[in-house]
């Protein structure tokens, strides 16, 4: 009260009168003060809160079937997985019961003309081998084109167009590391690689991915398959010669 005494003679001293002095406005204060406290005091809606978690989940669920589309069409372009074509065709070939030690591998290159690696897969699905690229073209960033690629490659009919072209059942894949493993500087190129190219490389062995020879030149599977077993590879390509002798 005698803060509020002195202000008001304060004013009353003022050469213009003055305005008096600005008091606080209690009536505002308080009704701050009730909101305030209204929203503390406010329970949280629960069938609200219900209905925010699902549609949560729901969104998640969705994006998480996006990313697996997305990554199963990378894996089909790439040849990691089969595409749907081939199953619809009754083009999947059976698995053999025999396992086998040696697994062909066919090193090519996007530059390559396209009449010779549609040869090579053809040769490559009778005896079960890999085709396997360097990079891809255009760069690890665009999949397109390694995906037209595959197509143009592995299409029964070449004229065919769209997801229900009948498709051969061979691995394209693009590796880098298997090409430095074993120093191929020139395509194509057979190898008789041990084991599974295709595995992940966190399942393999060290020493799993080398072949003991390598053949250069644009000779048909069977020749290539004939200089290894010249070189000392008869039983490294032993299978390979059945399955090509039993079409």
């Amino acid at each position: 009260m005698d803060r509020l005494a002195d202000a008001i003679a304060r004013s009353r001293t003022q050469p213009d009168g003055g305005s008096g002095p600005i008091l606080p406005d209690v009536k505002a204060a308080a009704q701050r003060r009730r909101a305030f406290e209204g929203l503390r005091r406010r329970r949280p809606d629960a069938s609200m809160e219900a209905r925010a978690r699902t549609a949560h989940d729901e969104s998640e669920k969705q994006l998480a079937a996006q990313r697996e589309e997305q990554a199963k069409a990378l894996r089909q372009a790439l040849g990691l997985e089969a595409p749907d074509a081939q199953a619809l065709a009754g083009t999947m070939a059976k698995p053999t019961s025999e396992a086998k030690a040696w697994m062909p591998v066919i090193f090519a290159s996007a530059s390559m003309p396209i009449s010779t690696l549609r040869a090579y897969a053809a040769q490559l699905e009778r005896v079960q081998g890999v085709m396997a690229f360097r990079g891809m073209p255009g760069g690890l960033h665009k999949v397109g084109p390694m995906a037209k690629l595959s197509a143009e490659i592995l299409r029964l009919d070449p004229g065919c167009e769209g997801p229900a072209c009948a498709m051969r059942n061979v691995q394209l894949i693009v590796d880098p590391i298997v090409f430095r493993q074993h120093g191929i500087d020139q395509v194509p190129a057979l190898a008789m690689v041990p084991g599974d190219p295709v595995q992940a490389y966190c399942e393999r062995d060290d020493d799993s991915l080398r072949a003991s020879h390598i053949v250069y030149g644009d000779s048909a599977l069977p020749g290539l398959l004939e200089e290894i077993a010249r070189l000392g590879g008869k039983e490294e390509v032993r299978h390979a010669q059945a399955l090509l002798g039993s079409h």
